[in-house]
């Protein structure tokens, strides 16, 4: 529930949504889940993001519960050359599902404008 939010109060999350969440998580494996969580968590991409050097654009909701902002975005918009970070209040880790017309309302500008730059 926390993923998209659901455990919020207001939350609309349908069960459509939830349950296509649940189903990977019931098709995968015990030992593939525990490596999965375990190589997300541990890996240090530091050095990766030093390296980019193309318009970034990071977009990540304040009450993402799974991946706290303060650990992710917020470091990863500094380490990133000119990254554009752009908080969406009240947004969850799977806000492309529960805000896409929020998250298309940021993500397609700039692409625009990145697009533009490099033509």
């Amino acid at each position: 529930m926390p993923f998209h939010g659901a455990n919020r109060p207001g939350a609309k999350v349908s069960q459509g949504l939830r349950d296509s969440f649940w189903l990977p998580g019931m098709l995968a494996g015990h030992k593939a889940v525990i490596d999965c969580i375990k190589a997300f968590s541990e890996t240090d991409f530091t050095e990766d993001l030093k390296k980019f050097d193309v318009p970034t654009l990071i977009l990540h909701g304040d009450d993402d519960q799974i991946v706290p902002i303060g650990a992710s975005a917020h470091l990863s918009s500094k380490m990133v050359k000119g990254a554009t970070l752009k908080v969406i209040p009240g947004a969850p880790h799977g806000m492309c599902a529960t805000l896409k017309e929020q998250i298309n309302a940021e993500l397609l500008p700039f692409l625009k404008r990145s697009f533009q730059a490099t033509a």
